[in-house]
């Protein structure tokens, strides 16, 4: 896991692909933790190294997706993941989602960091005229990102999804290449 594979870089973060390796350090544990992954509708626990070495080897068959690990220089940590999926050719759009496992990074701007470079990347050398995504009603962090990337709200699915014994809500979001400011 070096600094070698960067396929996009900030000043305090680069995103490369993910490696076999990555199963061996803390990514498998983020997705074991319910606060973690509060905000992700498909994650199921517990969830195992070996299950992500094969999501980590069946990346490479996908072609509609686009994941990244997302690493600090400084120490050279992996602190979470960012893609662009369900990536539509035909109809230039894909979805962003982001996992920042790493609690000490919450709050920091490394989430903002990571993703600007995700979407001018999807914008600019992917071509796309869309990017969206969706997040739980009481997800504020991933809300707040959302708003500050540009992304305008689009809609809610009202009690789309069965979370932790109830019916949430999931907040749409969409932004538009001639509206991303770089």
């Amino acid at each position: 896991m070096s600094a070698a594979q960067t396929f996009l870089a900030a000043d305090r973060l680069y995103l490369r692909p993910l490696e076999s390796e990555d199963a061996d350090g803390p990514y498998p544990s983020w997705l074991n933790d319910q606060e973690i992954c509060s905000g992700n509708s498909h994650h199921v626990l517990p969830y195992s190294r070996d299950a992500a070495r094969d999501y980590i080897r069946s990346l490479v068959a996908h072609r509609d997706q686009l994941t990244l690990a997302i690493v600090l220089r400084e120490g050279q940590q992996h602190v979470g993941n960012i893609a662009l999926q369900k990536w539509d050719r035909l109809g230039r759009s894909a979805e962003f989602a982001i996992l920042l496992g790493e609690r000490s990074c919450w709050g920091t701007g490394i989430g903002f960091e990571a993703a600007k470079l995700v979407l001018t990347h999807g914008f600019t050398a992917m071509n796309l005229h869309r990017i969206h995504c969706g997040t739980f009603a009481d997800n504020a962090g991933m809300i707040a990102l959302a708003k500050k990337l540009g992304m305008s709200e689009e809609g809610r699915r009202r009690e789309a999804v069965f979370k932790d014994g109830q019916f949430v809500d999931v907040v749409e979001f969409g932004l538009l290449k001639n509206e991303y400011k770089q």
